[in-house]
């Protein structure tokens, strides 16, 4: 017997990304595997590094779908990042003799009380090229201008999805529900700026993905679609099944992998007396 834990994802704003670059933020049109793991794995304290295979936690071997109640509307945010003027901070001038050189010349020329006033042309923004200075030993960025960025970034808006795990083992499936109402480490919908609005664990029930959506009412407030689209990962060899690359691997900061998985696209039939909601939503 297989059990299934629901997991409610619903907020302002989510993003699932699939091939996100720094300049060009993606999201997929639905919550993805490897986000949906990586939230659980926060929910439960687990670091970058974990095991995501353990035996204990066998987060990878979880089977995964995610039913669309309310698809939600594409938003493009047009973001800017870096370059400008800022006031220089002592911490700048203590860390890079460069930038505190460039100061003292310029404040000769002036005039009154201009410390915590003067800025710099063209520097404000994350430092670029990090490298050890010959003269103090510290860390300082080889670029001391600050050209801006233009990145494109995208959300789904107003959406909410009921996404599913799979497991046999209930009492693993029980630690991340309980988890995912009393997180060790934050929590959000792909990206930082979108948190999770209400209640997350939605139960542990008996069954399959497939039984279980079939049971379960549409969420509050969802499309009036009596048939929503869900997409149940499968076997290669399953009829229509289509690959995707959102199979974690490791979460690690600097080695972060992801492997192709199969899931299966299908329409589910509302069952004429399914189960209410019960949850703070």
């Amino acid at each position: 017997m297989t059990h299934v834990l629901l997991i409610r994802l619903a907020g302002p704003l989510q993003s699932w990304g699939l091939v996100s670059r720094f300049t060009r933020r993606d999201t997929h049109s639905r919550p993805t595997k490897s986000g949906v793991i990586g939230l659980c794995a926060a929910a439960l304290g687990l670091d970058r590094t974990a095991d995501l295979g353990a035996k204990d936690l066998p987060l990878t071997e979880l089977r995964f779908g995610v039913r669309a109640d309310r698809p939600g509307v594409p938003v493009r945010d047009y973001h800017t990042v870096g370059a400008g003027r800022f006031p220089v901070r002592p911490r700048d001038l203590i860390t890079d003799h460069r930038r505190a050189d460039a100061v003292a010349r310029s404040m000769e020329t002036q005039t009154g009380d201009a410390f915590g006033h003067h800025d710099l042309a063209d520097w404000y923004g994350a430092p670029k090229k990090i490298t050890k200075d010959p003269r103090s030993g510290g860390l300082i960025s080889e670029q001391l201008k600050r050209d801006a960025l233009i990145t494109e970034r995208w959300y789904l808006a107003d959406a909410a999805f009921l996404a599913a795990v799979e497991h046999e083992d209930r009492t693993l499936l029980d630690k991340i529900a309980h988890a995912l109402e009393h997180p060790q480490r934050l929590l959000w919908l792909g990206r930082k700026s979108c948190p999770p609005s209400g209640a997350l664990a939605c139960g542990v029930h008996e069954g399959t993905i497939e039984e279980v959506f079939e049971r379960t009412p549409l969420l509050p407030d969802a499309a009036e679609e009596l048939r929503p689209w869900a997409w149940i990962q499968s076997s290669p060899d399953a009829p229509e099944a289509s690959p995707i690359n959102d199979q974690p691997v490791t979460f690690e900061a600097d080695e972060r992998a992801h492997t192709l998985r199969w899931e299966t696209r299908t329409r589910i039939t509302i069952a004429e007396t399914p189960t209410e909601w019960d949850l703070l939503l």
